[in-house]
């Protein structure tokens, strides 16, 4: 019998210590660091609690916000996956009044300038709805804001981690890269289709910077489908001329890194109700 674990919560840090398939990764945080981190969803008897042990060699927490309506879920499934036995499986409802979120997070890791960040995961997304604005990925920076500002209401409404997210626009089938949390532009490609109702790698490729030399490429099954440089990082002076515009006084906090990663549904503004299995989750750090 195939085993569907769901856990429709709405803020969740679990604490369970031993697993087979726990995953090892350095733990070293200073930014000279080398950072490796894989997970491809395995526990025993599909127990979702098993990917947050109290050593923080899993992942860290999870992200489900639902709208009015409905009920976000996580969990676990043996029905749909990549590699192994099991895949993480989320009920992402479509937004009202509220913004629909569902994600798994990874935290205690530092990406700073000039460190290469590689992401990998194969997605599965079960529907042929509407994709418009769904991200998928979001790396972020919570502890650089300024704690003398209240978040930023422009964005998302409680927006205190600047970061870069990898997001489906353009006729809601085309990965981008969007940056509105640092105040830049979205990057967009417009030649390669997401595909639905199949397995699909993605790899996000990025040597950060807060200026126009960043590196940000995005790979579809071994296909590149975009390299553009330009910023990936929080820029002081960007952040200090933004929001002086409202008569704000904004310092981002040192050192400015990269410390957490959502993977999942991790906004879902405007697309319908979705189902979506990921696996194989890796990411590295090359601190230069």
């Amino acid at each position: 019998m195939k085993n569907l674990f769901f856990v429709p919560l709405v803020f969740l840090v679990f604490s369970c210590s031993n697993d087979a398939e726990r995953i090892d990764e350095e733990e070293n945080l200073e930014t000279n660091a080398n950072f490796v981190f894989e997970d491809s969803f395995e526990t025993s008897s599909n127990d979702f609690s098993l990917l947050f042990p109290n050593d923080n060699s899993r992942w860290t927490t999870v992200q489900l916000i639902s709208p009015n309506r409905d009920t976000n879920s996580l969990g676990l499934s043996s029905n749909i996956v990549s590699d192994g036995n099991q895949s993480l499986v989320i009920q992402s409802k479509q937004s009202d009044e509220i913004l629909s979120k569902a994600d798994i997070e990874k935290g205690a890791f530092s990406a700073a300038t000039n460190s290469k960040v590689t992401i990998e995961a194969d997605y599965y997304i079960d529907s042929d709805a509407n994709l418009e604005n769904l991200f998928l990925l979001d790396l972020e920076c919570c502890s650089c804001w300024d704690p003398e500002v209240d978040a930023d209401p422009s964005v998302d409404g409680d927006n205190k981690c600047p970061g870069i997210r990898l997001m489906l626009s353009g006729g809601d089938d085309y990965l981008a890269i969007e940056r509105g949390k640092i105040a830049g532009t979205t990057l967009r490609q417009s030649s390669f289709k997401f595909p639905r109702k199949e397995w699909v790698t993605i790899r996000w490729e990025l040597v950060l910077s807060p200026n126009e030399d960043g590196a940000n490429k995005v790979f579809l099954n071994g296909d590149q489908i975009l390299s553009q440089d330009g910023m990936n990082m929080p820029n002081a002076q960007v952040f200090r001329d933004v929001f002086a515009e409202n008569n704000i006084d904004f310092e981002l906090q040192l050192p400015v890194v990269y410390e957490r990663i959502q993977v999942g549904a991790t906004a879902n503004p405007n697309a319908e109700d979705l189902t979506i299995y990921v696996d194989n989750f890796s990411m590295t750090i090359e601190n230069n």
